[in-house]
């Protein structure tokens, strides 16, 4: 086996695979299974599509699924002023937060420019940071996609190592 494919290998299991409290391990679609997935890709593609982005051109969906199996839809909102404009990935958490949800397991993004889907979109930094005030980063997918059948699942803590939470105060 050559050392690409052993880097392959190790990614796979690295993102298929959650280390329990207990030292078990549980597969990652144990949480979210390969059609709930495909389900909120498609929900985040369809997202998406409501994106307010006249300035960057740069469309981003997000679908965020509550342990219940409900999904809040989010997509970026530009502003002029650049500022206070809103990524895809906290539009869906604010609407849920504000809806009395308290509960998540996963989040799936797309995006692209002129809403082309060629890349993985991964969250920024102030929407992890946002993720990790409202979830178990070592329980919480994040599910980056450029279609239904071709999409890497991480962990919010594997995107945002050494997090600072609301258990640091």
């Amino acid at each position: 086996m050559s050392e690409e494919d052993n880097k392959q290998q190790e990614m796979e299991q690295k993102n298929s695979l959650i280390l329990l409290e207990r030292g078990e391990l549980q597969a990652k679609e144990g949480i979210v299974s390969h059609s709930v997935a495909k389900n909120l890709i498609r929900d985040a593609i369809e997202g998406m599509k409501n994106s307010y982005s006249p300035y960057s051109h740069f469309k981003v969906g997000a679908a965020l699924l509550t342990k219940q199996q409900k999904v809040y839809k989010g997509c970026n909102i530009e502003n002029a002023a650049y500022g206070p404009s809103n990524c895809a990935e906290r539009t869906a958490f604010f609407k849920a937060i504000s809806e009395g949800e308290k509960d998540f397991s996963a989040i799936a993004i797309v995006g692209g420019k002129n809403g082309l889907i060629t890349e993985f979109c991964p969250p920024c930094g102030v929407c992890r940071q946002v993720m990790r005030e409202f979830v178990d980063s070592k329980n919480f997918l994040v599910i980056l996609a450029r279609s239904e059948e071709d999409y890497v699942v991480f962990l919010l803590e594997e995107l945002l190592p050494l997090s600072f939470g609301p258990e640091s105060l």
